[in-house]
């Protein structure tokens, strides 16, 4: 009998519940999460930083390819650093038939995640992505699981799709995945499709099939999930619009109130019965990060819970300390804000946004920043009058959305999280004039209850508070590490010891 996890950290991105998270969290018993967001810029950027630790090439080098390691090792990797104020790299913008090198890229960067994460124990790891952001699917989930993911899950959408992909690779076969295309007509060639066999540089490693987890909102999403989803559903998790990131919108037609938030009312509360009687494991999120909460969940029959502010706050966690100082100085005050924008998100999602000064969150540094779109993880895919497919953000430049056929009522209050999500973690672009991309930062409505973590006199806290905090009114057993491949490097250091030597002479 499977031994679910009575935690699962949720997946935050960009890099916010980073390898490092993770990896923390699994150790403890609990399922340790990566987000899968953007994982392919935030793998470049490390690179160009250096690889600050040597991280990033110790994954490098148990990639089971070699030499597609070596060659993004020598596409990226800045001996030193790149110089103070001087723009990361800029990467091609996806796709739907993306570049051998950029494909190659999503592999190897999910491949070094959820390697790191995995690192130094046996149990479970998971990774997160957004349905929303579809383009990057086939490369990420097969990179993650040539590391030997334990668990995959999906929200922001309704990943029908995703399982069967699972399936695929499990056994390296192609997979398929039908594209969302804004306008696309009867016929219109909407599939994306990677074959791991046109990548691969000798024997495949054996692959295990992770459990997947679709992350839904309502008893009605679920049992949809179940029913028509192209491959088995291991579990849910149930998520509350008191979570963090992208909230489902309410039910039935859109209102606000006085202070221009989504109002959610009855239909959108969750039959807690309903869910028992699907037969699969369920997993509450949103405002259940502390241990009354988790012996709520459990009562009811949910297998768990899932806490993402919590952890985003921890000592381990990619957010950038300086945000995590003011953010928990808010919260011991009790004076912390969360706003859940209906516009913030061009997903047009309703999106949660603490409120803290120099940040997009305040009108006057959203209004000076110059719109630019040059990461388009949530560009929407549309038809083209010409049958092809175009690719529009609208949060992008105004007048280029709109040349794209989008509507003038679509930009208002949109931001650009790409650019705020990788400045959240200390990454972010330096433009001209050496301005710096301002971070955004997003957290539950639990923001307060995070100091109740920290221990006299301390000023911070670590993902082990967090996990023996949550247990405290639960009994617990010892956590038997399911089976999963092991991941040896296949080559020697000294391919990539020597890599200067190569670079002088290229």
């Amino acid at each position: 009998m499977v031994q679910f996890p009575k935690i699962i950290q949720g997946g935050m991105g960009v890099g916010v519940s980073n390898w490092r998270l993770a990896n923390a969290v699994s150790r403890l018993g609990q399922l340790g999460v990566v987000s899968g967001t953007a994982l392919d810029q935030l793998f470049v950027r490390r690179l160009a930083d250096g690889d600050l630790g040597g991280h990033m090439r110790r994954g490098l080098e148990a990639f089971p390819f070699p030499e597609m390691a070596r060659r993004i090792w020598q596409d990226y990797f800045v001996s030193g650093g790149k110089p103070s104020g001087a723009p990361y790299p800029t990467l091609p913008m996806h796709q739907r038939k993306d570049s051998p090198k950029l494909i190659e890229l999503c592999m190897v960067s999910n491949f070094v995640e959820v390697f790191l994460a995995r690192e130094g124990h046996k149990n479970p790891v998971g990774i997160n992505f957004l349905e929303k952001v579809q383009l990057p699917h086939l490369p990420s989930i097969y990179g993650a699981m040539l590391a030997g993911v334990g668990y995959v899950l999906m929200g922001a959408g309704i990943p029908l799709h995703i399982p069967g992909v699972l399936d695929a690779y499990a056994m390296h076969q192609a997979a398929d995945y039908k594209l969302t295309v804004t306008g696309a007509v009867p016929g219109q060639d909407t599939q994306m499709r990677l074959d791991p066999a046109e990548f691969a540089e000798g024997p495949l490693p054996t692959l295990s099939r992770p459990r997947f987890l679709a992350i839904v909102s309502s008893n009605t999403l679920a049992t949809t999930m179940l029913r028509r989803a192209s491959g088995r559903v291991d579990g849910l998790v149930i998520e509350s619009p008191t979570a963090g990131g992208h909230n489902a919108p309410p039910r039935g037609k859109l209102q606000l109130n006085e202070a221009g938030e989504p109002v959610y009312g009855e239909r959108d509360r969750v039959d807690i019965e309903g869910l028992r009687a699907l037969g699969v494991p369920f997993w509450l999120a949103g405002g259940y990060g502390n241990a009354e909460k988790l012996r709520e969940a459990l009562e009811q029959g949910a297998a768990g819970i899932q806490v993402g502010t919590a952890f985003a706050f921890s000592e381990e966690s990619g957010m950038r300390p300086d945000l995590k100082k003011r953010l928990m100085a808010q919260a011991k005050a009790g004076t912390g804000d969360v706003f859940t924008d209906p516009l913030a998100s061009p997903t047009g999602f309703p999106f949660k946004v603490a409120q803290l000064e120099g940040t997009s969150s305040a009108f006057n540094i959203y209004q000076e920043r110059k719109r630019v779109c040059d990461l388009g993880y949530l560009r929407d895919p549309y038809a083209t009058e010409g049958g092809t497919i175009g690719y529009r953000c609208s949060a992008e430049p105004v007048a280029n959305y709109l040349a794209k056929g989008g509507k003038i009522e679509d930009t208002v209050g949109r931001k650009c999280l790409c650019n705020a999500l990788m400045s959240n973690i200390g990454h972010a672009q330096t433009r001209k004039d050496d301005v710096e991309e301002p971070p955004l930062v997003t957290v539950g409505d639990d923001l307060n209850t995070i100091a109740t973590f920290l221990a006299p006199g301390r000023e911070s806290y670590s993902a082990a508070d967090v996990v023996k905090s949550l247990l405290s009114l639960v009994e617990v057993r010892d956590i038997a590490a399911e089976p999963v491949p092991a991941i040896e490097p296949v080559y020697a250091m000294e391919p990539i010891l020597n890599i200067d030597s190569i670079l002088a002479t290229a």
